[in-house]
């Protein structure tokens, strides 16, 4: 293994753990069955969602509600989108991140279950998580929520949803974000494939790698040819306008696929005019912060906590 010597020690078992998934659609349903399964052992989230029901572009969507105050008003809110390269997981099953930031944070997340590729293609994720968006916000009021402080955060796949929702709400004149918070975002279609731009000979050994990157990717575009307005909404690297975004934070591991990318968006939003913080965890794998114990993810998840609070005006920076 050519990076393995490069991996921060405690993450040493997260890679016995997971192993090497070889994607296909046909191996698609054991191995969302798979994941399923791995979510089905976490523990009791912090908070109990409420399920709401809402209206989006193909029908009802569930939206995972997590409140630790209910009845609080002119409250701060995140949007919280999950990850899974497009193709795997869902709200209901991954609640312990959005649940866990309610508590330690004391506001509410709302975690949107936008349908998965292949079976839904661009746009059909993009514009289920703009509906959630844009519902959280025209509803801010009957939520208790102040409309103007309301965050967004994604991971991994989540991560690039979350980029391309923010692209989403600022081209069509929806929700106004106080922020997006992007960790190690999915950002690049091309990464991976014949047109990637990035020939790191150290990223992406581990959890999730070129070929599955692109598995993803190409279940996610169907028969989409990205050459037109909505190519950023898409891959929001390819996004050529990336001003009046909110202000962002990125945080990406040194060995993640995504590193390249994730570098490279941030520096376009500079030049942009978009404040960002960026931040690159050494020896960190994709998915590192799920060895919550290790040294190096309690330090992401202080900074992760601090930017949101930045973000959204809290009092204190949990």
């Amino acid at each position: 293994m050519r990076s393995r010597h490069l991996v921060e020690s405690e993450l040493l078992p997260m890679i016995e753990a997971f192993g090497e998934f070889r994607f296909s659609k046909e191996a698609l349903p054991e191995i969302r069955a798979g994941a399923e399964a791995r979510f089905a052992d976490a523990a009791e989230p912090a908070i109990r969602a409420e399920v709401k029901t809402i209206a989006g572009p193909g029908g009802e969507l569930a939206l995972y509600w997590f409140d630790p105050e209910p009845g609080a008003t002119g409250r701060p809110a995140l949007f919280y989108i999950h990850g899974g390269g497009m193709i795997i997981g869902s709200a209901k099953d991954m609640q312990a991140t959005p649940a866990r930031l309610s508590a330690e944070l004391r506001i509410p997340v709302a975690s949107i279950d936008y349908r998965l590729a292949p079976e839904t293609p661009f746009p059909g994720p993009q514009e289920d998580c703009l509906a959630g968006l844009n519902w959280l916000a025209e509803n801010a009021a009957m939520l208790g929520l102040d409309p103007a402080r309301i965050a967004i955060l994604g991971e991994s796949a989540g991560g690039g949803l979350a980029a391309a929702t923010a692209l989403m709400a600022r081209d069509t004149g929806g929700a106004k974000l106080a922020g997006q918070i992007l960790v190690y975002p999915m950002l690049d279609h091309r990464t991976g494939g014949p047109e990637c731009r990035h020939r790191n000979a150290h990223t992406g050994e581990f959890i999730w790698n070129r070929e599955a990157n692109q598995f993803g990717w190409e279940c996610l575009r169907g028969d989409y040819m990205p050459d037109d307005a909505r190519k950023g909404w898409f891959s929001p690297s390819l996004a050529e306008d990336l001003q009046d975004l909110p202000a962002t934070w990125i945080g990406v591991g040194s060995l993640d696929l995504f590193l390249d990318e994730s570098l490279a968006y941030g520096r376009a939003l500079v030049d942009a005019g978009v404040p960002v913080e960026l931040h690159c965890y050494p020896g960190a794998i994709h998915g590192f912060d799920m060895m919550a114990h290790s040294a190096i993810a309690r330090r992401f998840q202080r900074d992760l906590r601090a930017a949101v609070a930045r973000a959204l005006g809290l009092r204190t920076e949990a």
